[in-house]
């Protein structure tokens, strides 16, 4: 809306709305706005739900840079699996959000997708919803809280980004950032490692721009 004001929006908001190939700063305010819901979700969680971060959650080993390539391996896993479906539209949401953008637009739409996407996402979907189920499910065994906590925040995480298609592949890439959560208790190797999915498909758009 305040987008769509600003810029003065042929047609205002709702022409926006039902645009095509909306401006790349549409895009980039959509994502913030989302970013915003997600940050505030974040606090509600750790002030009113008592929620405690892992300890050392967000501090960085340098034996953290292995994800960059199982992010790349779940990124290929991923097309690997979709491939003998032939979907001609896969690549959609991403060839849409860069569509309009070009030079510093790109450049600042893509810090966005590669970067800030994953932290706030791993943030809520593996910091807040895994670990509140995981760890708080007390009328179930460790193991059955764990596996539950895994499921629904993978399930969450695809129906997210609400591309139908997309779903099974992302809900996939969840349970993998989930169990790395689990098994490392920290939010850096998951960030990474989703961090580097998302660059790998940013390649593959600049990659497609290259050849064009």
């Amino acid at each position: 809306m305040l987008g769509a004001a600003v810029t003065n929006y042929p047609g205002g908001l709702s022409a926006l709305q039902k645009a095509a190939d909306p401006p790349w700063w549409s895009n980039a305010l959509g994502l913030l706005g989302l970013w915003v819901g997600f940050g505030a979700a974040i606090i509600y969680a750790h002030r009113e739900g008592h929620l405690r971060s892992l300890p050392d959650q967000w501090r960085p080993r340098t034996s953290d840079l292995l994800y960059v390539v199982l992010g790349l391996a779940c990124q290929l896993g991923v097309d690997l699996l979709y491939a003998p479906f032939h979907i001609k539209s896969l690549n959609h949401p991403v060839n849409h959000l860069f569509h309009a953008a070009h030079g510093p637009a790109f450049v600042l739409i893509a810090l966005m997708t590669a970067l800030g996407a994953p932290f706030f996402e791993e943030w809520l979907f593996r910091g807040v919803i895994y670990r509140s189920i995981a760890d708080g499910t007390s009328n179930m065994s460790p193991r059955t809280s764990v596996t539950l906590g895994v499921v629904v925040s993978a399930v969450l995480f695809g129906l997210a980004h609400g591309e139908l298609i997309q779903f099974a592949g992302l809900a996939l890439l969840g349970v993998v950032l989930a169990l790395l959560v689990y098994r490392t208790k920290r939010l850096v190797p998951s960030f990474v490692t989703h961090a580097s999915f998302n660059a790998t498909a940013l390649a593959a758009v600049v990659a497609h721009r290259a050849g064009h």
